[in-house]
C-alpha cells in the first residue's frame, strides 16, 4: 500500500469533557487542537493526538488501558503534578524488565496514565 499517512488519533470515552480538558491541558500541558462538541482532540508534543468523546463509553479498568506519554523529564513531570496537588501512588522508579523509568497516575476518567522514559 502506498499511502501518505498524516497522523494518529486514539479516542477514549469520557463522562466529563471539562475535567478531562483540565487534566490534559492544565496538568500535562497539551494543547486542545480541536473541540467538536462531543469530542475534544489534544495534540501530543512529539507526535500523535489523543481524543476524548462523551458519546463513547468509558472503558477504564485497573491497569488497562494504559495511556503512556514519553519524556526524558519524568522526575520534573512527577514533581510538577505533586506540587499541583495531584495524588501519585508511587514515585518514579526503574523497571528493569522493560528498561524504563516511569510512574503512573489516574486521569479523571479512571484511565491509567504512565509517564516514562526508555533507559536504552
Amino acid at each position: 500500500m502506498n499511502v501518505n499517512w498524516d497522523g494518529l488519533i486514539t479516542f477514549f470515552g469520557t463522562v466529563d469533557l471539562k475535567k478531562t480538558q483540565e487534566f490534559y491541558t492544565g496538568f500535562l500541558g497539551f494543547s486542545l487542537e480541536k473541540d467538536q462538541g462531543k469530542c475534544q482532540i489534544y495534540a501530543i508534543p512529539g507526535g500523535g493526538k489523543i481524543g476524548f468523546c462523551s458519546h463513547i463509553q468509558v472503558n477504564a479498568h485497573p491497569g488497562s488501558p494504559i495511556i503512556t506519554f514519553i519524556t526524558n523529564e519524568v522526575d520534573q513531570v512527577y514533581e510538577d503534578l505533586i506540587n499541583r496537588g495531584l495524588i501519585v501512588q508511587k514515585k518514579p522508579e526503574k523497571n528493569p524488565y522493560f528498561h524504563i523509568y516511569h510512574f503512573f497516575i489516574q486521569d479523571p476518567n479512571g484511565y491509567t496514565v504512565e509517564i516514562q522514559k526508555f533507559l536504552e
